[in-house]
């Protein structure tokens, strides 16, 4: 079996009183595509600003490629390999769709410069369907065209190889749905580049994850594929509730 890529140990996050996260462990494997579910409020999002650097921990270790990445800022956490999106698409709105893809390619220091960048652009936006709106204002763009835009720019990073994507589904036409899915699956395929995606979406997340991590009240709960935990009594009532004998 391949050594882990990732590898979170007793990730823990206390606001006062309340434990967000309470000893979370998750090991990822390279060019895995992971789900992440789990009913409102079970801290998944705690657990993916935790991961990259936009929260600090308050014990607990996490390790991508065996290297540490605990209390390192977000910019060093993704020049080390692990990026991620937001659940409301983070874009330039005042900069072209292509400069929006170009700048973190430069902004890596990546080989071969800016005709090499270009031509990964231009092949990620074809693949998006996003190419006839290279030289448009990213503003102009849709809710959904702007999620996929946020993709294509996590993968213009030559160096990432673990993509968190935070509910990237939620709120999009489901055309736009699908160009996400191949794009995802694409970049597992040809670039090898593992996944952890958090979604309420079930059957994108049956479609996509052989494997997935249930969190309920801020702790893992099951891990498995999606039939296997569905089945589980925990999981059933953290979804839908105690149902009376």
């Amino acid at each position: 079996m391949a050594d882990p890529l990732l590898q979170a140990e007793g990730v823990t996050k206390r606001y006062g009183g309340l434990v967000a996260n309470d000893a979370v462990a998750m090991t990822l494997l390279p060019g895995e595509i992971r789900g992440l579910i789990g009913p409102n409020g079970a801290g998944k999002t705690t657990f993916v600003n935790l991961l990259t650097g936009f929260e600090t921990l308050d014990a607990g270790r996490i390790r991508l490629g065996g290297r540490d990445l605990t209390g390192l800022p977000a910019h060093q956490i993704a020049a080390r390999g692990l990026v991620r999106s937001f659940q409301v698409a983070r874009v330039f709105a005042n900069m072209s769709v292509l400069e929006n893809l170009l700048l973190p390619f430069l902004a890596a220091g990546s080989a071969g410069g800016l005709a090499h960048g270009q031509a990964r652009a231009r092949e990620l936006l074809a693949t998006s369907t996003l190419e006839h709106m290279a030289e448009e204002s990213a503003g102009a763009l849709s809710g959904g065209q702007r999620m996929l835009l946020q993709a294509c720019a996590g993968f213009m990073i030559p160096s990432a190889r673990l993509h968190v994507l935070d509910e990237p589904f939620a709120g999009i036409n489901p055309v736009v749905k699908d160009t996400l899915i191949d794009l995802i699956e694409r970049e597992n395929r040809v670039e090898g580049r593992a996944f952890l995606i958090v979604s309420h979406e079930m059957a994108i997340v049956r479609r996509l994850c052989p494997r997935v991590t249930v969190m309920i009240q801020g702790r893992v709960a099951a891990e498995g594929a999606l039939e296997e935990v569905a089945r589980r009594p925990d999981v059933v009532e953290a979804y839908l509730g105690r149902v009376a004998a």
